[in-house]
């Protein structure tokens, strides 16, 4: 999680669309570069640990939103799955 978010803060939808599960990832990806990415909060994680092969993770994402000039956040609940070693992004889980 720290390192998508991490990816999301220097734009690398290289890295993103990498960590994302296959049978989940769009084709493209389009960040919007008017938001800065400034803080990640894990509130809780379940499971996810090196005998696992799921796990989720609930964050709030903050940011600078640089054309409205204001600051906003992300929360969400997401779904991790772990194949050959590799975490991936499943996607978010309401």
């Amino acid at each position: 999680m720290r390192s998508r978010f991490s990816a999301f803060a220097v734009c690398d939808p290289v890295y993103l669309l990498a960590s994302w599960h296959p049978s989940t990832r769009p084709a493209t990806l389009d960040l919007d570069l008017d938001l800065q990415w400034r803080r990640l909060e894990i509130v809780a994680v379940t499971a996810g640990a090196e005998d696992d092969r799921t796990g989720t993770v609930d964050f709030v994402a903050h940011y600078w939103d640089t054309s409205a000039r204001e600051r906003g956040r992300l929360d969400e609940h997401s779904e991790f799955v772990r194949e050959d070693g590799q975490w991936y992004y499943v996607g978010s889980v309401d």
